[in-house]
């Protein structure tokens, strides 16, 4: 039930599960395994991921934690390319989507049901809780953590280590945990530690 499409690479130690569909163009790197998704035209996906698996959904009790189900997809739009070991997970009520030309280093996660606009940089290490939305056009540092069921504008930056726990306006620019304007941040540490930081 997989459709490949035409010039598909897909080197050794790959697995695509039934019911994928993988573009024209698609590379896909050593040792990644695809469940539940969809894949655009003119991706790269790098080695060690794994793309289309359950998320961390559970409803809590007393005596045994149920997992929740999940019934979305992964979808990764034209152009998107995804850096060695990143994991991105299905939607549980919702598909996950990757937005056209975004770009992810290593090592990054992106949690069920979250979904990414168009032309997104996203440095080494992200994480991205559960059903936040990302705009178009937004960049991260390294290990930036995105806090789960907030909405982050268009055109949005957001320094290295930064924590977002609320949501963003376009064209704002972030630093700090948690983060806040980034003009503030450096104000507020000057005044607070009287050290130089660009």
């Amino acid at each position: 039930g997989t459709i490949l499409g035409k010039n598909a690479f897909i080197s050794s130690g790959v697995f695509v599960g039934h019911n994928c569909s993988i573009g024209e163009n698609v590379v896909i790197e050593s040792n990644t395994v695809i469940t539940n998704s969809i894949i655009g035209d003119n991706v790269t996906i790098g080695r060690n991921c794994s793309i289309g698996q359950a998320g961390f959904g559970f409803a809590i009790n007393n005596t045994i934690n149920e997992a929740i189900f999940h019934k979305g997809r992964a979808i990764l739009q034209n152009n998107v390319k995804i850096g060695s070991n990143c994991c991105i997970d299905r939607g549980s009520f919702r598909d996950t989507v990757i937005g056209e030309n975004t770009h992810m280093d290593n090592m990054c996660h992106i949690a069920h049901n979250v979904v990414i606009g168009n032309n997104c940089v996203f440095a080494g290490c992200l994480g991205v809780a559960g059903s936040a939305t990302i705009g178009n056009f937004v960049f991260t540092g390294g290990q930036v953590g995105i806090g789960g069921h907030i909405k982050i504008g268009d055109r949005v930056k957001i320094a290295a280590q930064s924590g977002v726990f609320t949501n963003v306006d376009n064209d704002e620019n972030l630093m700090g945990s948690p983060a806040v304007n980034k003009f503030k941040y450096i104000k507020n540490f000057k005044k607070y530690y009287g050290r130089k930081i660009n």
